[in-house]
């Protein structure tokens, strides 16, 4: 499905308003991704994300993800995004222990969130400073503390790099490199000829 069916699919609207709806209050949608936030320091402890899903999603919820252009996620479901993004991407035994991904900042706009986070890896500098790169959030607030879209975006090619330099300081986990880095690569190259 191309990018731009897959956005209108996402989106849930046709009609090209920029204007927000005003179903739900600012401080219900508020509270809903302040969960989402503390939903992320919980599956951290846990070792376990796919849970996010069922707590925080609606059944026929979206969620989407292009990974720049080469590897796009699409889960039309509630089901799928816990197979997917929760589970698949982000659940322990697919490399990602250590990692973290803490909602730093959101905004919102009648029943549209948008949030930044970071792709957090594992250890620090020699500085102090994370191992992380930046990504960006644009979630649809669905109701009874739930939501009903995600689209997420942030730039693989700083993940790469940033992978690299995990792995050059020894902290890149063997299971993530080979099954997600190595791939993820191979695609980025395939997309540039």
């Amino acid at each position: 499905m191309a990018c731009a069916a897959c956005h209108a699919i996402w989106i849930g609207r046709t009609t090209g308003r920029m204007e927000a709806a005003m179903t739900y209050s600012r401080e219900e949608v508020e509270a809903a991704i302040i969960r989402l936030r503390e939903a992320f320091v919980e599956a951290e402890r846990r070792n376990s994300w796919s849970w996010i899903a069922d707590e925080l999603y609606h059944e026929d919820a979206t969620y989407y993800c292009p990974y720049g252009g080469v590897m796009p996620v699409f889960a039309r479901s509630r089901e799928e995004i816990r197979a997917t993004h929760y589970g698949r991407d982000m659940d322990v035994g697919s490399g990602w222990e250590g990692w973290s991904f803490p909602i730093t900042d959101f905004a919102v706009n009648g029943d549209r969130i948008f949030s930044r986070w970071v792709n957090r890896g594992p250890g620090r500098r020699p500085d102090g400073s994370y191992y992380e790169t930046d990504g960006v959030s644009f979630i649809t607030y669905g109701g009874n503390g739930k939501f009903s879209s995600q689209y997420d975006l942030f730039d693989i090619g700083h993940q790469m790099m940033l992978c690299d330099e995990l792995k050059q300081a020894g902290l890149l986990n063997e299971t993530l490199e080979r099954e997600w880095v190595l791939p993820m690569k191979q695609r980025i190259r395939a997309a540039l000829g």
